[in-house]
């Protein structure tokens, strides 16, 4: 069967590579322009086009998806399936292209966590369970039949980076597998169900602000799904203060209070409901530290008052 495959980040790599080795002629790979990264600034080619390479695959770097030149060397290829991972919304004149129509794998078990963030807002609600769906497209966002679903439990301590490093290979393998599927016609694919629908919009740093009058679990979920982007955080003493890694902890407080600081237990915030251990942490332009690490570099007092919480003190 022949392929254009579209995606751009770590995620969908697998998944190229997947395909690649089962055989299938992959005409082209679509993924966005090279972008300045670092300090520095340089321009840095997308983890897809470097597999591409890799692979001796052909690269399109289009900047736009309904520019005329694109489209038609896309309609050139005459490819038979587009298969898509991690990209961008398909412009109906894209998704008009290929004989056999479009799919895409997406790491929620749709219609649950439709959007660009399905594994930090699984986590960050405090999903036990989530799962991969490989489904066709069709004109609304992550609505298409299903071709495949897979359901996979998340750990109790797994963040979001973690997660989807399981996914994206036990999305890879389901993907290939569909498309062998449809290349040999023993495929049928069903309607999502119209109840369940979850949205999972794109992250922006201020989501990973941690609110500290929520729960305990609320808090270490937040920490965990927005790990390792956003990225939670909090404000102390007039500072950013990056929190990588939190636990749920006894005692009680006012909401953002420090109830234990240790230089050999650590830190322990207070909560809306149950306090939080701060396990990892990083100040703004310092390294990682561990909570006892902050108390004695710190010099971090009980009492001290972490995020939006001041009026606590009142």
């Amino acid at each position: 069967m022949k392929l254009v495959f579209m995606g751009t980040p770590d995620f969908a790599v697998p998944s190229l590579e997947r395909l690649a080795a089962c055989g299938h002629e992959i005409a082209a790979v679509v993924t966005r322009p090279d972008r300045p990264q670092g300090r520095g600034r340089k321009l840095a080619p997308p983890p897809v086009k470097t597999a591409a390479h890799r692979l001796g695959l052909p690269v399109m770097q289009p900047c736009s998806l309904e520019a005329t030149d694109f489209l038609d060397r896309l309609r050139r290829v005459n490819a038979d399936l587009f298969v898509v991972v991690a990209f961008v919304i398909l412009p109906r004149a894209v998704l008009k292209i290929p004989a056999f129509g479009s799919v895409n794998l997406h790491p929620s078990l749709l219609p649950k966590y439709r959007g660009a963030a399905p594994i930090n807002w699984a986590i960050i609600r405090g999903e036990t369970e989530t799962g991969i769906s490989v489904f066709r497209l069709a004109k609304r966002v992550d609505a298409g039949d299903l071709l495949f679903q897979q359901p996979v439990g998340i750990g109790p301590d797994e963040t979001a980076g973690e997660l989807s490093d399981r996914l994206r290979i036990l999305g890879a393998n389901a993907l290939a597998a569909v498309v062998n599927g449809l290349e040999r016609d023993e495929l049928t694919s069903e309607p999502q169900p119209n109840a369940g629908v979850t949205r999972a919009p794109r992250l922006a740093k201020e989501d990973g602000r941690i609110d500290w009058t929520g729960s305990a679990a609320s808090i270490r979920n937040l920490v965990r799904g927005t790990n390792p982007f956003p990225g939670a955080f909090t404000t102390w003493r007039g500072e950013y203060l990056k929190v990588h890694r939190a636990a749920i902890a006894r005692g009680g407080g006012l909401p953002g209070e420090v109830v234990v600081a240790d230089g050999r237990k650590g830190c322990v915030i207070a909560a809306g409901d149950g306090t939080v251990a701060l396990e990892e942490v990083q100040p703004a332009g310092k390294r990682r530290l561990s909570g006892a690490e902050l108390v004695r570099g710190y010099r971090l007092e009980t009492g001290e008052i972490f995020g939006d919480a001041a009026w606590n003190r009142e």
